[in-house]
């Protein structure tokens, strides 16, 4: 257990203090514009109080017409900035790195909630999405560059980019979803470029001292397991990434992709030369026993998400309790705002099968 309390430095910005990061959760909870709310607020500080080492926001759109779902934080408008400060202030307080992972749904952007059509890498039939100009493209690399800056700006220690679960920059990296002719479309490194440019550019505009993450999914979404863990370890490589975020949705599962069978997703990625990128990794980690196993495969930090909706103090608990269990599901609405959930946040969890009792 020693290894969970033991701080970990990253390549650029401050150290976190222990192996614990709360996982970037969809909750719906700010302002209809962007702006934070006290919800927002409340639920986020009382995680980073609770032990958490590095305390992520919900994905935060870079564009108004990447927002993904409605109450969603925002970075794409100097507006935003007084909320992101109050958000970077709060969490810091408690000693956890503040962090905002940036965002663009992409063909997911629902056509009522941004009152337009939804941009793709390529013409997307089933979604009604349109591909994006060669200029729009650049424009989009430089909306991620700028809400960085923004971030900063605010205080933050640093921000992710979400390349996972489907989202734009993952449309771009799936060779189903993005057909595109030029630069970005092809093979697997035209395809990766949005995030390479991306990277750069917030290399070159940010601080030396802002810390950089990029969250990766390993399969689905039409990704090809091969050329994303060749992805991974590219990253990794050129060092200018602090660190990867591998979203696995199950941790100890194996790759779906046949010729990749006989080795967990954990051991896969935990398997590569990491230089001086630390790794961490999320996907149904919810008791001491599933993050002692994850530590015991060799990665930096373990990613929290549904224990850290059930306990805000879920770090802390386990940090004093090797033996602590989370709470076992579906629990009470009235669990759920001790736990620091607004009304809003509860709303939406109900979508989720089996975790908020009925009254």
């Amino acid at each position: 257990m020693n290894i969970l309390s033991t701080p970990l430095d990253f390549q650029r910005g401050p150290s976190m203090k222990n192996r614990f990061m709360l996982a970037p959760l969809t909750n719906q909870q700010s302002h209809k514009d962007g702006t934070l709310s006290n919800d927002e607020l409340r639920w986020l500080t009382m995680r980073a109080e609770g032990g958490f080492g590095l305390t992520m926001t919900c994905a935060v759109n870079v564009q108004a017409n990447g927002q993904g779902w409605p109450g969603e934080l925002g970075a794409y408008d100097d507006k935003h900035i007084d909320g992101l400060s109050r958000l970077a202030t709060g969490i810091k307080a408690h000693d956890s790195l503040a962090m905002v992972q940036l965002f663009h749904g992409g063909l997911r952007s629902p056509n009522e909630l941004i009152n337009g059509q939804p941009v793709a890498p390529s013409d997307h039939q089933e979604s009604g999405a349109r591909g994006l100009s060669h200029d729009e493209v650049l424009t989009l690399i430089d909306d991620f560059i700028e809400a960085a800056v923004r971030c900063e700006k605010a205080g933050f220690d640093g921000v992710e980019l979400h390349s996972a679960h489907g989202y734009i920059i993952c449309q771009f990296l799936s060779p189903e979803t993005n057909q595109r002719q030029d630069e970005f479309g092809g093979n697997a490194e035209n395809r990766a470029r949005v995030l390479t440019e991306i990277i750069s550019g917030i290399r070159q505009r940010c601080s030396e001292n802002f810390t950089l993450g990029v969250r990766l999914s390993p399969e689905r979404y039409g990704l090809d397991f091969k050329e994303m863990k060749t992805l991974a370890q590219r990253l990794m490589a050129k060092g200018q990434v602090d660190f990867l975020d591998m979203s696995l949705w199950d941790v100890f599962k194996e790759p779906e992709d046949q010729n990749y069978k006989g080795k967990s997703l954990i051991e896969w990625y935990a398997g590569l030369d990491r230089h001086t990128t630390k790794l961490g990794v999320a996907g149904n980690i919810r008791s001491s026993d599933d993050v002692m196993r994850v530590m015991e495969q060799g990665v930096d930090f373990a990613i929290i998400g549904r224990s850290a909706l059930l306990h805000h103090d879920f770090a802390n608990q386990l940090l004093n309790n090797p033996s602590f269990e989370a709470r076992d599901i579906p629990v009470s609405e009235s669990t759920l705002r001790n736990e620091g959930l607004s009304d809003t946040f509860i709303n939406y969890l109900k979508t989720w099968p089996g975790f908020v009792r009925e009254s």
